[in-house]
């Protein structure tokens, strides 16, 4: 995926790295977007909540980890971030770990990617992962849906004023 790049402006107005997302735009329901500082406040990560069930919950959950992040860090059986985030925004507390996972090639556009697709003890949630070529982890979790090969076709760097403090 070589049109992702890292930004190498003066002063970041967000994320030093493009994210990679649905455009709000092109959905219904509500969009939430939020940043993982470090402590010398950097961006850590980029991860994009959609409310597609109008106002019930997040539907889909899409995050972009750069190298280095500690949100890649994770143990044995551990659920990414994403996964974290979905399920704390709707209020389920129930104990999910990884118990398998699997590679998957998937063509976005003239790209290639290899996916893996994780497998949860909890069966509505669908979460996949890939790298791109600028080493910046993308991982999609879905609340009762599940994610299919046309959604990477979906997929596009969102513009940094997305990001700027208004």
């Amino acid at each position: 995926m070589s049109f992702l790049r890292r930004r190498s402006a003066a002063t970041p107005a967000g994320p030093d790295f493009d994210v990679l997302a649905m455009d709000p735009g092109d959905w219904p329901g509500n969009l939430g977007a939020g940043l993982l500082p470090a402590p010398d406040g950097t961006c850590q990560g980029v991860f994009l909540r959609y409310d597609l069930f109008g106002g019930r919950g997040p539907a889909m959950i899409i995050g972009n980890l750069p190298e280095g992040s500690p949100a890649r860090e994770l143990e044995e059986g551990q659920i990414p971030f994403e996964v974290a985030q979905l399920l704390l925004a709707l209020e389920n507390d129930e104990p999910v770990e990884v118990t398998g996972s699997e590679d998957v090639p998937v063509m976005q556009g003239d790209n290639l990617l290899i996916v893996r697709r994780l497998k949860l003890s909890e069966s509505r949630i669908s979460c996949v992962q890939f790298d791109r070529s600028d080493q910046v982890l993308v991982t999609i979790a879905s609340w009762d849906r599940p994610i299919t090969d046309d959604l990477y076709a979906l997929l596009k760097p969102l513009p940094a004023e997305l990001f700027q403090q208004g």
